[in-house]
């Protein structure tokens, strides 16, 4: 393994070998990684499979009764896995035959591997956090994938619209303010300064906007984060904006060629993916950066994270507001993509279970591409939990130490922290947050910006 902390799991088994639907287990054992596992997953199963169920009519008006009966299929197969998860079956091969399936049971063999009790099974309440629950929406996928014609229907479009529309009001503040800005380049210095701080503190913030937290139940931004910003200053836990301003003013004047790309690693569409791109578009019109590489996933995923139709429907519905500098913002990111100076990627090694440290080994073209930029934005705590190898760190260890090896280029995570999981902390920080919120790591309330790199 590329990291040496304790994997965190939904259950671990108690004493006497007890299992996790015992009740003396579950007090002693009770974590944010099992209540997740045991009740938030199924919920997301029961509106997938809602969804499907409610959705009957329009695939039987495109594919007749073949519609229907891969309606049926899919939704067999996802009520199955809803089961095997609920009584914590062993976790099975995939049977698809997608890209990236020989690969996923290779990790299964893996995971496997690692056990030395029991019946040698990899099981759902007994196995880690991060690969129970990657595996979760990977067998969403599978059952979807494995009922043509319906093959390509994404279970949570409507949820990640939903998210858009609801924050129309938000969404239109912060295009109005991101065109009051323009040209940014002519702004002074101190002003320039000022602004990147905000617009990164919006697009940290947006990352509260997370449908795998909430269940799928609504989670829009429908007030003005840009009035609120003062307020959450203290909710910052460690704040390492200043070194990118510094990174990034400095690559502006030493790139040879004059090249200054930033990537953003994306998480959540809806208000989250609006406040990256309006942070995008400030980076270019402000000549912070010349291009932006966007990256996100090849499949629905965690509800709500960014897949291509997501990032082209984004920018299409904000192009076709009616509020003129929404509308504004949208042709400007139309026209950013058709240059050339914004490029979206997508990489299966993004909706795989390996930790980021495995990265160069695992899809040594992705790590590659990162390599070739000037600073890595890692949006979200699923890319913080992959960043940390979803380990059991101590609050103080440094966050170079935690990347176990994982430096393609200099990086930053910005994340509102919604898992039992941190490090870089003063001394004595976690305590006194632990003393006035108990449950201060997985609310979504407090955010970080996490450096690492040369400056």
């Amino acid at each position: 393994m590329c990291s040496r902390g304790e994997e965190t799991s939904p259950q671990r088994s108690g004493p006497g070998g007890r299992r996790p639907d015992d009740p003396l287990v579950y007090r002693v054992f009770r974590s944010f990684a099992y209540l997740t596992i045991k009740d938030r997953t199924p919920q997301i199963l029961t509106k997938v499979i809602d969804t499907l169920h409610r959705h009957k009519s329009e695939f039987f008006e495109k594919h007749g009764e073949e519609g229907v009966e891969a309606e049926k299929k899919a939704i067999s197969l996802l009520s199955k896995l809803r089961n095997e998860l609920q009584t914590d079956k062993p976790i099975i091969p995939l049977v698809d035959k997608y890209i990236d399936t020989d690969i996923w049971n290779q990790y299964l063999e893996y995971q496997r591997s690692l056990l030395n009790e029991g019946d040698g099974e990899p099981r759902w309440f007994f196995s880690p956090w991060l690969f129970v629950e990657c595996y979760m929406y990977r067998r969403i996928h599978e059952a979807v994938i494995q009922s043509p014609p319906i093959h390509d229907f994404d279970v949570f479009k409507e949820s990640k619209d939903k998210n858009f529309f609801e924050s129309q009001e938000s969404i239109n503040a912060l295009c109005m303010h991101l065109q009051q800005l323009k040209p940014a380049k002519d702004l002074s210095e101190s002003q320039l300064k000022d602004e990147f701080f905000k617009l990164l503190q919006i697009s940290l913030w947006g990352n509260k906007c997370d449908l795998s937290l909430s269940g799928g139940e609504s989670s829009s931004q429908k007030t003005s984060v840009i009035d609120s910003l003062e307020g959450l200053k203290p909710f910052i836990l460690i704040n390492d904006t200043k070194s990118l301003w510094t990174l990034l003013s400095k690559c502006k004047k030493t790139a040879k060629p004059p090249i200054v790309r930033v990537d953003i690693v994306l998480d959540n569409s809806g208000f989250e993916l609006v406040t990256d791109l309006v942070f995008a578009d400030f980076l270019l019109s402000s000549e912070l950066a010349t291009e932006i590489h966007f990256h996100g996933k090849t499949i629905p995923w965690f509800v709500s994270d960014v897949t291509v139709r997501d990032f082209n429907w984004t920018v299409e519905h904000v192009k076709s507001s009616n509020q003129e500098s929404t509308s504004t913002c949208g042709a400007d990111w139309e026209n950013y993509v058709k240059m050339g100076r914004w490029i979206y990627h997508d990489h299966l090694f993004w909706t795989l279970p390996h930790p980021y440290c495995a990265m160069a080994q695992v899809a040594p073209d992705l790590y590659a591409e990162l390599q070739k930029a000037c600073l890595v934005l890692f949006k979200g705590d699923l890319n913080y939990r992959k960043l940390m190898s979803d380990r059991k760190w101590e609050f103080t260890v440094p966050f170079h130490q935690a990347l176990s090896g994982f430096h393609p280029a200099p990086l930053c995570s910005i994340r509102t922290l919604k898992a039992e999981l941190q490090v870089g902390l003063q001394p004595g920080q976690a305590e006194q947050l632990s003393a006035s919120d108990p449950h201060w790591l997985t609310t979504g309330k407090y955010g970080i910006f996490q450096f690492d790199g040369p400056l």
